[in-house]
């Protein structure tokens, strides 16, 4: 198993290298290297989270270990939590490059286009594995320059705005989480984030901590999309290729904003009871307004943008709430259930978020507009289009028996019985104003008249789209089955222990 979490980030480096060199060579390399590229991915995935265990895995790069290089060598960690992240990143990562096949011909440059898009994979397996702080740092850093030159890729007038607006507040948090990582080594002298966790439970400034702990959720929620760090969101997510923002909000705003953020705040530091209550506020704030935002949209794009951010305002609301029954100590089930809600829900918007950007994809490649206005009656010519973006749109409103219904179902649970009653109403109340937003998208695409568009001049999208597209409906109703305890302790257990039994993380480690 050790020797399998290096090729994570070694086989879409070295893919974006072949396909950039030896694509000048061979004629449509990209279109066969990619997909198999992350094909593999997915399957050394999948592998890697049947065979588990329960136990993590540790990788130490150059050896550095056997000769008492802890903590300073570099070491990839698989464990519960990470390894999820790597199930989602390569599944969302493969369907949408397969989806590309068809839809990126219409641009020119496809190599760049497949060797970017292998880059910015590899950032994020390399975020997602990576135990020291620096090189979580790197990898980070690899997948967003990646995808500033993807949201670029159409290079009109809006994408390259948008790109650098999506550059500027993109540098600006990277410079806010360099500073914090800074000032975490001045303190601690060690970057390894088992070694930070065992040097601040000896003792640390709190007020010192504080001020770090602010500038990682900064920099940090800059790159989740949280509110009020949103600004970028909504122009990077619209203006990008369609299969980008599948990537971007199906699992970047997750695996370098979401999942950091949770692997520091529960491995690294010891979480107190104010900054759970920032992670519940911040939340809260992010899932309401979000909501209020994109019920406003008529871009078909920016309406699922704002989306994100709402549906993230959940996912953070969840982890919260867990935070602060976990600093209390008194009510660990529904601590559980917050968290176990919270990664049942990130999972869940990644296929459900995903296939909705690619449902936007196929009605923006055959109508040339992302305008819901001059959309319509389409339900006839685009059959699986319509039904999928059905899937979809029922699943993140949360409508039984889809997969958001039983993950929202979960976090309102565990607010109740964590006597979080205002964050309960809130959630339903979301939940009722999404399906709202989301029925205005079915009618107004689907079954409103036609203004003007000749239908029976239009047709359902290639192979390679509508394939995608049924692939993620398909998961969606399939992830439902996580509702029974059974298969959600199964899949879920293992990242749960991670996060509950926080000092695990650090034990195994150091036990090197």
């Amino acid at each position: 198993m050790e020797a399998l979490i290096p090729l994570f980030v070694a086989i879409p480096l070295i893919s974006a290298f072949l396909i950039i060199i030896l694509g000048k060579l061979v004629k449509g390399l990209h279109r066969i290297l990619g997909p198999a590229t992350l094909l593999a991915l997915l399957i050394m995935a999948l592998f890697s989270f049947t065979g588990l265990n329960q136990a993590a895995h540790i990788y130490t790069m150059g050896g550095w270990s056997s000769e008492g290089g802890f903590p300073i060598g570099i070491y990839l960690v698989l464990d519960g939590f990470s390894v999820i992240m790597l199930c989602v990143i390569n599944l969302i990562g493969f369907i949408a490059l397969f989806y590309s096949l068809s839809y990126i011909r219409k641009y020119t440059a496809e190599a760049n286009y497949y060797a970017l898009f292998c880059l910015i994979v590899a950032g994020m397996n390399g975020v997602v594995l990576s135990g020291d702080l620096f090189n979580l740092f790197v990898f980070l850093e690899v997948s967003v320059i990646s995808s500033y030159a993807l949201v670029a890729f159409g290079v009109g007038k809006t994408e390259l705005e948008a790109s650098f607006k999506y550059q500027v507040l993109g540098g600006l948090a990277s410079m806010l989480i360099l500073l914090a990582i800074g000032l975490i080594y001045w303190k601690t002298k060690t970057l390894n984030i088992a070694d930070v966790r065992n040097v601040l439970d000896a003792g640390y400034s709190k007020p010192y901590y504080i001020f770090v702990q602010v500038l990682l959720i900064s920099g940090f929620g800059l790159k989740a999309a949280i509110i009020p760090f949103h600004a970028w969101l909504p122009d990077a997510h619209s203006s990008a290729p369609s299969p980008i923002s599948a990537m971007l909000s199906g699992v970047l705003i997750k695996a370098v904003g979401i999942y950091v953020l949770i692997r520091l705040f529960f491995n690294m530091f010891v979480f107190t009871h104010e900054i759970a209550v920032v992670f519940t506020t911040l939340g809260a704030i992010s899932m309401v307004i979000g909501s209020l935002l994109a019920i406003m949209q008529w871009d078909l794009k920016r309406l699922l943008a704002y989306s994100s951010i709402s549906q993230i305002g959940y996912v953070v609301m969840a982890f919260g709430m867990g935070m602060i029954l976990i600093v209390k100590g008194d009510n660990y089930p529904a601590a559980t259930l917050a968290l176990a809600g919270g990664i049942y829900h990130m999972i869940n918007h990644s296929v459900f978020k995903g296939l909705l950007f690619l449902n936007a994809g196929a009605l923006e490649h055959r109508l040339d507009t992302r305008d819901l206005k001059k959309m319509g009656g389409l339900s006839s010519s685009m059959p699986i289009t319509s039904s999928t973006s059905f899937i979809a749109s029922m699943s993140i409103s949360g409508i039984p028996p889809f997969n958001g219904f039983f993950s929202k179902l979960i976090i309102i649970i565990a607010a109740i019985d964590g006597k979080f009653y205002l964050l309960a109403v809130l959630a339903i109340v979301v939940s009722i104003i999404t399906l709202a937003y989301f029925l205005k998208f079915q009618r107004y695409a689907f079954f409103n008249k036609s203004p003007g568009k000749a239908l029976e001049k239009i047709r359902e999208v290639p192979f390679a789209m509508s394939f995608s597209m049924v692939v993620l409906a398909f998961l969606c109703l399939a992830l439902s089955l996580l509702a029974f305890p059974s298969l959600r302790e199964a899949v879920l257990q293992p990242a749960l222990q991670v996060l509950m039994q926080s000092e695990l993380y650090s034990t195994t480690l150091l036990g090197i």
